[in-house]
């Protein structure tokens, strides 16, 4: 033991250690089969629900794959001559039916609250409208104008593959970014101006429908700074694949002096 805890040190004395960096995971990659990481407290509610019900789940999947096991093994010509003449039973019935009724009531308090929690909007302190388009995205920050008396406002096209730069994410990269600050309540308002749409980032635990002549609310609260992406995930026509979202959250000094300068252009 002394040993190995003498080879530990000499280890990591004599070798090049690289410091540690976290890298969140905030656009999908190749092979995922797991969320993205959470940057709002919506997303987290999300992923503690998901786990919460894969518990129950596995539970269920073990308890029914071990009965079948058992009847399987049991109940069958070779080990069990004797049929049994019993159809059916009262208790065993309330039991199969009282538990999972039980069940869904414990799945249903988290579950309300997470519902009841993605619905609220808690006095927000920037209003953003979304327009979707086939096939872009419009955004208007109502909360401010220029000098003029002119809103905010900008589309969000797509870059082409051909004009990416490096580092950036093919089907994913716009040429204006919605940018919002971080730790701060903000209001989204998604419409279409023709056909169906949905406004949707992973990462921020937000999925809204973009429906023509109605206006549905969603909000957000970025906890860290960060690049967000996500996409239309409403079949809205031949250029579905083609109308990306990216969400860049910034500290609130940053959004100021971006405001200043959209405002000014």
């Amino acid at each position: 033991m002394h040993f190995l805890l003498y080879y530990i040190v000499i280890l990591f004395t004599y070798s090049e250690i690289q410091p540690v960096s976290i890298a969140f995971c905030d656009a999908s990659e190749n092979w995922q089969i797991n969320f993205q990481d959470s940057a709002t407290p919506i997303m987290e509610g999300i992923i503690n629900l998901h786990h919460d019900l894969m518990f129950f789940i596995w539970v269920i999947f073990i308890f029914v794959a071990w009965m079948l096991f058992r009847t399987l093994w049991h109940f069958n010509k070779t080990n069990n001559l004797t049929p049994s003449s019993l159809t059916h039973g009262t208790l065993i019935e309330m039991i199969w039916t009282i538990t999972p009724a039980f069940v869904l009531l414990i799945i249903a308090v988290p579950s309300f609250s997470l519902l009841y929690a993605m619905d609220e909007v808690i006095s927000p302190a920037i209003t953003i409208k979304t327009l979707g388009h086939q096939w872009y995205w419009s955004y208007e920050y109502s909360d401010y104008t220029s000098t003029e008396g002119d809103i905010l406002e900008f589309d969000s096209y797509m870059i082409p593959e051909e004009d990416l730069k490096e580092g950036q994410l093919r089907l994913l990269e716009v040429d204006n970014r919605v940018v919002v600050p971080v730790n701060t309540h903000v209001r989204i308002i998604v419409s279409a101006a023709d056909v169906l749409h949905s406004w949707a980032i992973p990462a921020l635990g937000i999925k809204c429908d973009a429906i023509p002549g109605r206006l549905n609310q969603t909000s957000l609260f970025v906890k860290r700074p960060g690049v967000y992406y996500g996409q239309c995930s409403e079949i809205c026509g031949i250029n579905h694949g083609f109308m990306p979202i990216v969400i860049e959250a910034v500290p609130l000094k940053n959004y100021i002096n971006w405001l200043s300068l959209k405002l000014a252009d």
